[in-house]
């Protein structure tokens, strides 16, 4: 695979050198419960001074929770946190950053990086001493954001920003143990090499750091060892990465032995078409310059490259903001909504995997999570028997496991509630169903229950468009791919047959 080649090869430190050294931290037989559901049971985790710790698992294995416990922003039930030793260990030597990010939008970005170094978090900032110590963390992982953003409120930074605010500011901290929870997920292909080098000077500094990725071919280039949770138990601890290898690592988790790739592909519904075409097929046209794109029912149109280009043709799509750069048709006539609302209306479905900030009704249940684009589209303020009965079959139909239609979606994984996002179109398919990083986040078995629900999607009528910056399943799944570099503009139209992680990373530049 080229990503897993084109990765810098990454050499632990003797294994001797690691296992000597200190622990900086000692989870012992931590339980936790949520009501009736056992998340943690009696799991372990250890992580000696100065090493990259992976902990890894399938969603729902219990990872976010143990990290929340670590962070102190949740009490285990049972079992003891040592930190340096230290069962009475102090906050303020970690540092979390965490999948859903816990930025605050009102504050600009350099307020933002220095709050874990306020001791009144109520007191005005002030003085050149915060921004200078902002720079100088932001500066390690971009040099030009640092340069141009200190003074930006993070509620006008796109997720892809944020998520390198949210890194410096666990730089900033100066904590010994920084715990990553997905850290790379909205960045290129240079930012996570770049945040890899990062990680391993602090480690040479005697700083310890747990990553938690579902991405094989990243634990491979950065960690020295590997903790497993399968079902809130500590299946493998402590494991050396060089004495594990990636089918092992599959099977500890729990999921079947197949690469990511191979997972993309498998499957009865692995054919990019439809075997037939869908009669009265939805048409859609796209034209940027001397770019031009057609898609038609059946397709799925991908996106690659940062954020800023796919983001913009996205907002379009979707009523966000209109476009003066893209020409856009549907059916011959031009696409322009004035809100999200009326793009709803209009036949176009959304799915985002800013599940936390743009996705998941927190404060409602389930059910109201499923039915809510019906809801929008019908104007309706209540669900009716009928929606009722489809969102428990929604449920069924993607396994997914839930004590009822009216338990709270906290009570999910992320990776169910990617997949609940997915529910809301099922039952009343958009004309155009559009993604945005939907498998952000996502073990290899969700990756996979989600490549096969956007392939029947496809297969009943609806054109996909889909932005990833996981080349793989761009190149699994889709029939074309606009490919935009660095700077957001669209500089190439990829055909089926021609679309490989490598002709990807060349279009775009992201290996860089």
């Amino acid at each position: 695979m080229w990503l897993e080649e084109a990765l810098p090869a990454h050499s632990p430190r003797p294994e001797v050198m690691i296992e000597n050294s200190i622990p900086v931290l000692e989870c012992l037989d931590i339980e936790k419960s949520f009501g009736a559901t056992s998340v943690l049971k009696r799991a372990r985790l250890t992580v000696k001074t100065g090493e990259i710790h992976a902990l890894l698992g399938g969603n729902g294995a219990g990872k976010s929770t143990l990290i929340r416990i670590v962070s102190g922003s949740i009490p285990a039930d049972g079992g003891s946190v040592r930190v340096a030793g230290a069962t009475d260990f102090q906050q303020s030597s970690i540092a979390v950053v965490f999948q859903e990010l816990a930025l605050l939008p009102h504050l600009t970005v350099a307020e933002n990086i220095d709050l874990p170094n306020r001791k009144n978090g109520f007191a005005p900032a002030g003085g050149r001493k915060p921004y200078e110590a902002a720079f100088n963390a932001l500066s390690q992982i971009d040099g030009v954001l640092a340069g141009t953003v200190l003074g930006t409120l993070v509620a006008d930074l796109d997720l892809h920003q944020r998520q390198l605010v949210e890194i410096a500011r666990a730089l900033a901290s100066g904590a010994r143990l920084i715990l990553l929870d997905e850290p790379t997920a909205n960045l290129t292909f240079g930012e996570s090499e770049r945040l890899f080098a990062i990680m391993r000077r602090l480690a040479r500094s005697g700083i310890s750091l747990v990553i938690v990725s579902h991405r094989m071919n990243e634990i491979r280039a950065i960690a020295d060892v590997c903790t497993i949770l399968r079902d809130g138990k500590t299946v493998v601890d402590r494991k050396p990465m060089a004495s594990i290898d990636d089918e092992q690592i599959v099977e500890a988790m729990g999921q079947k032995q197949l690469t990511e790739a191979e997972q993309a592909k498998a499957g009865p519904t692995a054919s990019r078409r439809p075997a037939q075409r869908v009669t009265n097929a939805t048409r859609l046209a796209l034209a940027h310059g001397a770019i031009r794109v057609a898609a038609a029912s059946g397709d799925i149109l991908g996106l690659a490259g940062a954020p800023a280009g796919p983001g913009t043709l996205l907002d379009h799509l979707t009523g966000v903001r209109p476009s003066s750069e893209w020409e856009i048709m549907r059916d011959g006539r031009p696409l322009r909504f004035a809100s999200p609302s009326q793009a709803v209306r209009a036949g176009i479905g959304y799915v985002t995997g800013d599940r936390a900030n743009k996705g998941i009704l927190s404060s409602l249940p389930i059910l109201d999570n499923i039915v809510a684009a019906t809801r929008v589209a019908r104007r309706r303020l209540f669900a009716s028997a009928e929606e009722v009965g489809a969102a428990s079959r929604s449920l069924d139909r993607l396994s997914i496991k839930a004590s009822s239609i009216d338990a709270m979606p906290s009570s999910l994984s992320g990776g169910t509630q990617q997949k609940l996002l997915l529910a809301r179109w099922l039952d009343d398919l958009p004309d155009i169903l559009v993604l945005e990083e939907p498998t952000r986040g996502v073990d290899i078995g969700t990756k996979r229950d989600i490549y096969d629900i956007v392939r029947q999607a496809a297969a009943s009528g609806a054109i996909v468009v889909w932005w990833s910056t996981e080349f793989a399943e761009l190149a699994a799944v889709c029939n074309s791919v606009i490919s935009f570099d660095l700077s957001g503009r669209p500089v190439e139209v990829l055909e089926e047959g021609y679309i490989t992680e490598v002709t990807l990373a060349k279009a775009t530049g992201m290996a860089a």
